[in-house]
């Protein structure tokens, strides 16, 4: 395992001596006789080195501030209920406090240079992050460095290096659509979102798995919730489409529009078309209940801070890669199909 950066290995890059590096990153009055030269060679070295200024020093003196940091790519820290990450970060403090661990928390603005925000997990012993995508060459550095880093949620990113507690999207995929046939949809269409995060192609793959193992006609569409519309859910009936399932996002505009496109095309759920969601329903306002299914997602941040503390303490060495299954909700949006 490499150690941390140190003072001295920035002066060595930079080509200045320790103190020089100590005054051009704190705070001191002497920092306005360092040249802009001088500043900007250090702050460059720092960057690379991935060395962060640690105002609890004396803690790390003792190998451990005690302290677990959590970042997320948002533009504020998710504190309401209904914020999708809420669950999770209910199930990460549930988890440090049993374990004798503070949170330290990040954001995506925690500094004007995202790279440097993400350089400050530092600070803690470990860090959590939450987000759809991965910022690979700064988890790179923190990762060979030996900071322990655990994200929540299913990384394929950094050849695998990544621990790990995620979601089977999978397995959860296949549910719903198990649950489709067994009403006896046999030709489903799958709407997607246009990025190609992890969590959207683990849904892909579950639904052409359960697809093919139970004989249907499915097709998958790439689309912006704008394109969905009246006209749009007509063709996919006009096509044999008697089920349309798609995936939940942050936003969960997709699900909107197709309930949106639904009541202005005049085409009763479930009688006349299934819908579902790979995913559940939060963030959009409907009488129905969308069928779908509910991921773990206190236990997932339950389970993810505990395998932090885990690699903090070398009980566990990474990566550890661990996968929770979902639960099948059954709504009021599905049903058989209508009469041929």
């Amino acid at each position: 395992m490499r150690r941390r950066p140190r003072q001295a290995d920035v002066a060595a890059l930079a080509g200045v001596s320790q103190a020089t590096v100590s005054t051009a990153l704190g705070t001191s009055p002497a920092r306005a006789s360092l040249s802009a030269s001088t500043l900007e060679r250090v702050a460059l070295a720092a960057r690379t080195l991935g060395y962060v200024p640690d105002p609890v020093a004396r803690r790390l003196a003792a190998q451990s501030t005690d302290l677990l940091g959590v970042y997320t790519f948002t533009d504020a820290f998710p504190v309401e209920v209904r914020d999708s990450y809420y669950p999770f970060l209910v199930g990460i403090e549930r988890s440090a406090a049993r374990l004798g661990y503070d949170l330290l928390l990040f954001t995506g603005t925690s500094s004007s240079r995202g790279g440097e925000a993400v350089q400050k997990v530092r600070l803690a012993d470990g860090c959590l992050f939450l987000g759809r995508h991965v910022p690979e060459e700064q988890l790179q550095q923190l990762l060979d460095a030996g900071y322990p880093v655990v994200y929540v949620g299913r990384r394929t990113e950094l050849g695998g290096r990544l621990s790990y507690v995620g979601a089977d999207y999978v397995a959860g995929a296949a549910q719903v659509v198990d649950h489709l046939a067994g009403l006896g949809h046999t030709a489903l269409l799958y709407v997607r979102g246009t990025d190609d995060a992890v969590a959207s192609a683990d849904r892909e793959e579950g639904f052409w798995r359960a697809v093919a193992a139970a004989g249907l006609r499915g097709q998958v569409q790439r689309a912006y919730a704008s394109s969905i519309d009246a006209r749009a859910l007509q063709s996919w009936r006009a096509s044999g489409v008697t089920a349309v399932v798609t995936e939940e996002n942050d936003a969960n505009d997709l699900l909107a529009a197709l309930l949106a496109a639904a009541d202005d095309a005049d085409v009763a759920v479930p009688q006349e078309m299934s819908l579902a969601v790979l995913g559940e329903s939060g963030g959009v306002e409907t009488a129905p209940r969308v069928t779908g299914f509910a991921l773990p997602r206190q236990q997932m941040g339950e389970d993810a801070a505990a395998l932090l503390v885990d690699l903090v303490t070398g009980r566990r060495t990474g990566p550890v890669q661990e996968l929770l299954v979902p639960s099948l909700l059954v709504g009021e949006t599905t049903g058989p199909p209508p009469p041929a």
